[in-house]
């Protein structure tokens, strides 16, 4: 019996729908520590004041490229800017890993008919974070160098990989065996794999557009919404591959 979209969707969308409290919970907790952990490593007001005195010199680049904007900075902005981005990636790095970690754990335990919760999940998933964290620096850094060079090879890159961490989790697989195989099986499945990454992506999007919007939010409070709603949409899309590569399995 071949794989449908539609059997996928329902199915994903049922298992949401039954554990929207432990999804919620560990949405908003991942985006708070990303959050967190983001104010952590950031440069501080000062180093900051840095990048904001130029700001007025940046409106009159529009027509320049990034590398061309980066060059005329002064070295001190250049490392600021550097703390900034490194910050940004290595708290949001971290965040993926709790939520991928802690809801394929959870995906992995209620299917099983074990009663958990979010928290359960992600101490439940600890032994598994380090090659996690290993496999999605990988495979971001692949994909942001795909986007960066050519749009086309990021997101062909994000296909091939999408189903490796549901398989180094589900069958314990190392770090470049689940990319093997996810490559294998994203080809294969491309009929199914590639609308559910094509609505991930509106879905993010159109959150992000949203939570732009809320003046009323103050900043810190609008990252954690906008980190927890997007957490969210890739727990849906967590789903939706766990519940296809458990297909393809069987």
């Amino acid at each position: 019996m071949p794989i449908t979209a539609n059997t996928l969707y329902r199915d994903s969308f049922n298992f949401f729908r039954n554990q929207l409290a432990s999804i919620l919970l560990l949405a908003l907790l991942t985006g708070l520590i990303s959050v967190l952990l983001n104010q952590a490593f950031s440069p501080d007001v000062e180093q900051l004041k840095l990048l904001s005195a130029t700001e007025s010199d940046f409106t009159s680049t529009a027509g320049m490229g990034i590398q061309e904007i980066i060059q005329q900075m002064t070295p001190e902005q250049q490392m600021v800017l550097l703390k900034v981005s490194a910050a940004a990636t290595f708290s949001a790095l971290v965040g993926n890993v709790l939520l991928v970690g802690g809801m394929l754990t959870l995906i992995r335990l209620v299917s099983q008919g074990v009663r958990t919760s979010a928290l359960r999940a992600i101490g439940t998933a600890a032994p598994l974070l380090p090659r996690l964290l290993l496999l999605l620096f990988i495979c971001t850094l692949l994909i942001q160098l795909g986007l960066t060079l050519f749009i086309v090879p990021g997101v062909i890159l994000a296909i091939s990989f999408s189903l490796a961490p549901v398989i180094s989790v589900a069958d314990q697989r190392g770090v470049f065996a689940s990319i093997r195989l996810s490559c294998k099986l994203a080809f294969a499945n491309a009929r199914v794999i590639v609308p559910a990454m094509m609505l991930w992506l509106a879905a993010k999007l159109l959150v992000l557009f949203m939570v732009s919007h809320l003046s009323v939010l103050t900043p810190n409070v609008a990252s954690v919404v906008l980190t927890a709603l997007s957490n969210l949409v890739s727990a849906l899309l967590l789903i939706y591959l766990s519940r296809l590569y458990m297909l393809l399995r069987d």
